[in-house]
């Protein structure tokens, strides 16, 4: 045989063998994702079946109800020896042939540029390794590959389910905990197997923000670029193992829409907030912890006209508004470990007033300076929305009056409307449990409760006449009471016409907003013809 005929025939066998392994690795892959396929089907005690799909690669999730508990299941493929084998040794060669600098490592905003540029390297070794591989699984092993060397393994598919609002992983002897938005706190069927793997995902999040979490310093409090936060402690400060906490940005928040077809709000009390928000009133919205306080407030805010600019400030980013506002949202700094370079809500908000701001929302209020600052803001002219801890509008009164906050009687008329917010949590249900104004007797401030939720029935209903509210609308507007009703009307139709549309998205949203304030006849006339296309096609294609 010649050395042509020798090296046609190696060449070949070659191609064979790669074809054999793309087959292999094919059908390993196929035959995981069936296996995890079957593991949906129960006999009973499914509440709720889903996928989630992260970097291209798909998982299934249950979440099931046993004798005692509800669980949430994450059914991952497993891979089959071949296709491990195959990701080990592609893994290796992207780390020997992959340069990326100290400054790439730690600069939070480049980790999108490092994920691209791996995930175009993997793609181009998986194909030179595997010609015949078909699409699906091409995808799915680039997918998995970017999880484990720069993400969180399986934990990435937690991150990214929109259902889930925080992530826990308490130690490697228990399994990861995850906060439902329906179901609370749930077990999950997965665990992170060794301490050392929990200690490194804490590493990969710190490098994400450019910060270290070590023996010296073993507490770590993150803002990721996403937005979600994290907070990671270190054993044997947390004397059961190092724990990790991912508390999710909301990426798709509750909008009016939402909270209206949940029975959170009733549509008097929607259209009530919208005008209030729209002629600069301010604002309240107070209630328990995970009461969903912050989600009114953020349902409020698409209310807001898009020539008002608005300065948001926030210990956790947590607010999220349409794309068409004016929106600067600032967050708070906590010291290094050196103790400098710390920025203070109060520094924020004394800062905020100097930007010229139209409004300005206060994430939570809770000390005195922040108080007296926001309130001589409300006097100075500025719409203001802000959050505290009370039940109702009496205690919200009691708690602004009241050390530690001590505010006046006589400042508390700035507040135009109190938002309480309630959680029931024997039913997991978030309500408005009293819509209020506050009205100054003889020095001292009362609450007129205008809207109060009764759990008979679950509705929320007219309690009382305004005496305050619509007669300030009235003298700030140049109204009279007549057009102020027809105004309620008008926006009333309005958000019927979305609740038939179910045009809830926060953008989608957002843009019939934009057209309410820039082109009102053309949204009413779409409104009369019943035409969507019109206002949301029109939008999009100028976008």
């Amino acid at each position: 045989m010649t050395k042509r005929k020798a090296g046609k025939l190696k060449s070949l066998k070659k191609k064979v063998f790669k074809a054999k392994i793309a087959k292999k690795v094919q059908n390993e892959v196929r035959e995981a994702i069936s296996k995890s396929r079957k593991d949906l089907s129960f006999p009973k005690g499914v509440l709720e079946k889903y996928s989630i799909e992260v970097d291209k690669a798909k998982v299934n999730i249950v979440v099931k109800k046993d004798e005692t508990t509800i669980t949430y299941n994450l059914y991952v493929p497993e891979l089959g020896p071949a296709t491990v084998a195959l990701l080990d040794e592609i893994r290796n060669e992207l780390v020997a042939e992959s340069s990326i600098g100290m400054k790439e490592i730690t600069d939070p905003s480049a980790f999108g540029t490092i994920k691209e540029r791996f995930m175009k390297k993997a793609t181009e070794l998986i194909k030179e390794k595997l010609p015949n591989i078909d699409t699906s699984t091409l995808e799915f092993l680039v997918g998995k590959l970017i999880q484990d060397m720069l993400g969180l393994g399986n934990i990435e598919f937690l991150i990214h389910d929109p259902i889930l609002e925080e992530v826990v992983i308490p130690s490697s002897k228990e399994p990861i905990r995850v906060y439902h938005k329906k179901y609370g706190w749930l077990k999950t069927n997965i665990r992170v197997g060794r301490e050392e793997e929990i200690l490194n995902y804490a590493n990969i999040i710190s490098r994400r923000v450019g910060r270290q979490i070590n023996v010296l310093s073993p507490l770590l409090d993150a803002h990721l670029v996403s937005g979600d936060r994290v907070n990671s402690i270190l054993y044997p400060i947390s004397t059961k193992g190092n724990t990790i906490t991912i508390r999710k940005f909301a990426r798709d928040p509750y909008t009016i829409i939402d909270l209206i077809n949940n029975g959170t709000c009733s549509l008097d009390v929607a259209v009530l907030l919208w005008l209030a928000t729209e002629y600069e009133m301010n604002i309240l919205i107070s209630g328990g912890t995970a009461s969903g306080k912050t989600v009114i407030l953020n349902a409020c805010m698409p209310f807001i006209p898009p020539n008002h600019r608005i300065i948001s400030v926030e210990d956790t980013r947590e607010l999220m508004l349409p794309d068409f506002l004016y929106w600067t949202p600032l967050v708070t700094r906590t010291p290094n470990p050196e103790g400098k370079g710390e920025v203070t809500m109060l520094d924020l908000l004394v800062n905020s007033l100097r930007m010229r701001p139209d409004r300005i929302i206060l994430g939570e209020m809770r000390r005195k300076e922040e108080a007296m600052v926001l309130f001589e803001a409300m006097h100075t002219g500025h719409s203001v929305y802000a959050t505290l801890h009370a039940d109702s509008a009496a205690e919200t009164i009691s708690r602004l009056t009241n050390p530690p906050l001590n505010v006046p009687h006589n400042l508390l008329k700035a507040v135009n409307l109190n938002v309480v917010m309630f959680r029931d949590r024997r039913k997991g249900v978030r309500r408005i449990f009293q819509v209020a104004e506050f009205v100054d007797m003889q020095g001292v401030t009362r609450p007129n409760i205008l809207y109060r939720w009764i759990p008979e029935g679950d509705k929320i209903i007219p309690h009382a006449e305004s005496s305050v509210l619509f007669e300030t609308l009235a003298r700030t507007t140049g109204r009279s009471k007549k057009e102020i009703g027809e105004d309620l009307q008008r926006k009333k139709s309005i958000i019927q016409w979305l609740i038939k549309h179910n045009i809830r998205s926060l953008n989608d949203f957002g843009q019939v907003m934009n057209y309410y304030y820039s082109s009102r006849e053309v949204l009413m006339d779409a409104i009369k013809k019943d035409d969507v296309g019109k206002i949301l096609k029109k939008e999009k294609e100028a976008h």
